[in-house]
């Protein structure tokens, strides 16, 4: 008998929280094989087992909570072999002996059936009545054979859509058969869908949630986000500033990069590596933007940690990219991205959910112009972005007289902890990462 404890997940983490078991007792386990999900205060994870055999007992129930290095499950080692061996002993001659006979007849079959298709012609008319969904296939005799029987199918047909251009059509809320098509013979192509006929008329259809009308108990991450929330609320006095920011300049720069960008980082250039590099590179000279309340000190911190918000099904989980302000556009995109989706699919590590120092929050992705986000504890501050969008905007011309033009504009969102950060400290900062975004000046960062 080998018994399975709760190993330490994280520097800071004391306990964890069984959220299912993935094996039931008398199953099979091998080692390294998925056992047990556990949630701590940091990340959800699963526990591999480390020893092979049978499930002999559990010893935590799921929504338990138990200390790190408790015994959450007993496995019988020498029970694991005979096990495995006694079901697939038996069922192996028959499962032999049956995909012999069956399964020859369809190998052979593919033979029959290439003649029809080799040779359309002399089969064109029994197929042209039972088919009528072979006007695409059948192009190349749409002249002599299914006008008759068949209308041709008109601009808007489904039948003429790629793929690929359903499924925009999907994610757009977009009915296709009020799509005229402008390709050839009248194909839809992803253009079509993003003309102003069709984006003013395609009201996106809401539907109601199964949630509606039920009661859940909340997760353990859920629990453990309102308990934090609610004690930084408590605990500092919480306000926020607004400042307007131009960044057409680096709206201009991803555009005419975008395309070596992507071939040499390999991901897309996004504005969020440039707010987060501005963010950092400002909290050099305004530490206490990037401090935290010990008592009655102020701790300045020696490293600009940044956590960054992500959005996933389980709740709001914050990564930490560690010395943002020494990495390059490349990098930070990179480290974005490949933590944004190991975070949504529960693969971070404990440790790369601590020890941040100032929060970046991107509230603009889902179409915030800006909201006033939280400060948690022991952070002082938080920066929350929004949506970027074009618009008109007072300018200098070459004569330096003022004028109209089209812009690329963001708002940037500070809150902060008023016991320890001004009005003051708070503007200064926001100008900081205001002028480094407006000056747009990123051509040495980006590491290409």
């Amino acid at each position: 008998m080998s018994e399975v404890t709760l190993p330490a997940l994280g520097e800071s983490v004391t306990e964890g929280t069984i959220t299912r078991w993935l094996k039931n007792v008398g199953d099979t386990v091998a080692v390294d094989e998925p056992l047990v999900e556990v949630s701590t205060d940091k990340v959800d994870t699963e526990i591999p087992s480390p020893f092979a055999g049978t499930l002999e007992q559990i010893m935590v129930q799921e929504d338990e909570t138990v200390a790190v290095g408790a015994v959450l499950a007993v496995i019988g080692e020498s029970a694991g072999a005979p096990v495995a061996e006694t079901p697939s002993a038996e069922p192996a001659a028959p499962v032999a002996e049956q995909p012999v006979v069956p399964v020859a007849p369809p190998v052979a079959a593919p033979a029959p059936v290439a003649p029809p298709v080799a040779a359309p012609a002399p089969v064109t008319p029994p197929v042209a009545e039972p088919a009528p969904v072979a006007p695409p296939a059948a192009a190349p005799v749409a002249v002599s054979v299914p006008a008759p029987p068949i209308t041709p199918p008109s601009d808007s047909d489904p039948s003429y859509v790629t793929p690929i251009v359903r499924k925009l059509a999907a994610e757009m809320n977009i009915d296709l058969s009020s799509v005229r098509g402008t390709g050839v013979g009248g194909r839809i192509r992803k253009e079509d869908l993003t003309s102003p006929a069709v984006t003013a008329s395609s009201a996106p259809t809401i539907s109601p949630s199964p949630l509606m009308g039920t009661t859940v108990p909340m997760s353990r991450l859920r629990k453990v986000l309102a308990e934090r929330a609610v004690a930084s609320m408590q605990a500092s006095a919480q306000l926020t500033s607004v400042v307007e920011v131009d960044v057409t300049k680096v709206a201009n720069l991803r555009q005419s990069v975008q395309s070596d960008f992507t071939k040499a980082a390999g991901t897309k250039l996004s504005f969020m590596p440039f707010f987060t590099l501005a963010a950092a590179e400002a909290l050099a000279a305004n530490p206490v933007i990037n401090s935290t309340v010990e008592d009655t000190n102020i701790v300045y911190h020696g490293t600009d940690n940044i956590s960054f918000a992500v959005d996933t099904e389980r709740g709001l989980l914050t990564p930490v990219i560690k010395s943002a302000s020494s990495m390059t556009i490349a990098q930070l995109s990179q480290v974005i991205a490949d933590m944004a989706e190991r975070t949504r699919n529960n693969q971070l590590k404990p440790d790369e959910l601590s020890g941040g120092t100032f929060t970046l929050t991107n509230t603009g992705s889902r179409g915030a112009l800006f909201d006033t986000p939280v400060v948690f504890l022991p952070q002082s501050a938080i920066l929350g972005t929004g949506v970027v969008t074009k618009r008109a905007a007072v300018v200098k011309d070459q004569d330096g007289q003022d004028s109209i033009s089209i812009r690329s504009m963001v708002y940037l969102a500070l809150s902060y902890d008023h016991r320890i950060i001004d009005g003051a400290d708070a503007s200064r900062y926001l100008m900081q990462v205001k002028q480094r975004l407006e000056a747009g000046e990123f051509e040495s960062n980006l590491g290409i």
